[in-house]
């Protein structure tokens, strides 16, 4: 049995992972300062003796005892992101600083969520990791993006410099149940307005591409890279490679829920990229992986899912 910490345990990701990695026999550390996590999230692996949820901000020095960590803390989402663009940054770099100085006291291997931000509103398609990336240094995505960047470069220092076990996985866009109703991502906001039968807001129009990953595939992805042998630590791709415009997956959601709901179209914010989708060769060959879940099946999941919970609010 392994003692393993999930930092933004009680997230949409984090919960998952938590889940999984009690489900395998493992001893899990939920920590969450309960920004965008919810307990609600967790609150069905509480009575789980080998569970444990501590209330805490990982800009600040945290002390433990692990044997791997998985350092998911951080608003993921634009509207939560720039709520504080500050607090952003810091989450990032300094939780990044506070969760690598852990790893090395405890000997622990440390695994980084970055993210497909890292490559910005990318000049090359698909993203290959070697690429790097199309990044506007001060627009209003930056903390996040730069944040993402800062914490990549920190997961190497620390590796070259001092030994520590990291792993770096840079996250595609994903999707499931437990994820926030009003976190302004598309999946959401659409399954959202078409359950409501509210208008569904496509901003520009509605061509830019993205790659939709369920959540299981993620999770399965995770593991195995930590699982890894410490050669290989990334970074690594983890998405799904099927590529579809908005426009498709705002159509393919009001079939699904069977919608009056209508499409209009608004302005493109700023920076935001007309295309993203994952060269996953990578994680082929070294995690023996690639998403199964296609995105017909996992938007019917979360849609039963998000139709419960507007029934229940």
């Amino acid at each position: 049995m392994k003692k393993i910490l999930v930092t933004g345990g009680a997230g949409f990701l984090g919960s998952h992972l938590c889940e999984r990695l009690l489900a395998d026999g493992n001893e899990v550390v939920s920590l969450d300062n309960y920004f965008t996590g919810s307990k609600s999230n967790i609150v069905h692996l509480m009575s789980n003796p080998f569970f444990e949820v501590i209330r805490h901000d990982i800009t600040m020095p945290f002390y433990i005892e692990v044997d791997e960590i998985y350092n998911l803390a951080c608003p993921a989402s634009p509207i939560h992101y720039q709520y504080n663009a500050i607090k952003t940054v810091k989450t990032s770099v300094m939780g990044a600083i506070n969760m690598l100085g852990l790893a090395k006291r405890n000997k622990a291997k440390v695994l980084q969520a970055s993210t497909s931000e890292v490559y910005g509103d990318p000049q090359v398609h698909p993203q290959t990791e070697d690429y790097w990336g199309h990044v506007n240094p001060i627009g209003e995505r930056a903390c996040y993006d730069e944040g993402k960047r800062v914490a990549e470069t920190l997961f190497m220092n620390y590796h070259k410099q001092n030994q520590v076990k990291i792993k770096i996985a840079r996250i595609f866009n994903t999707y499931g149940p437990r994820m926030h109703p009003n976190d302004g991502r598309v999946v959401s906001n659409f399954i959202v307005q078409a359950l409501k039968g509210n208008d569904i807001t496509i901003f520009g129009s509605g061509e830019q591409t993205r790659s939709f990953q369920y959540v299981d595939d993620l999770i399965n992805a995770l593991i195995k890279l930590m699982q890894t042998d410490n050669d290989f630590i990334g970074p690594v791709n983890l998405g799904n490679p099927v590529e579809f415009t908005i426009l498709e997956l705002a159509e393919m959601i009001i079939k699904q829920t069977g919608s009056k709901s209508k499409i209009i179209y608004k302005p493109l914010p700023s920076d935001d990229p007309m295309q993203r989708k994952p060269d996953i060769t990578l994680a082929k060959k070294q995690l023996d992986w690639e998403p199964e879940i296609k995105l017909e099946e996992g938007l019917k999941k979360t849609i039963s899912y998000f139709d419960q919970l507007l029934k229940e609010s």
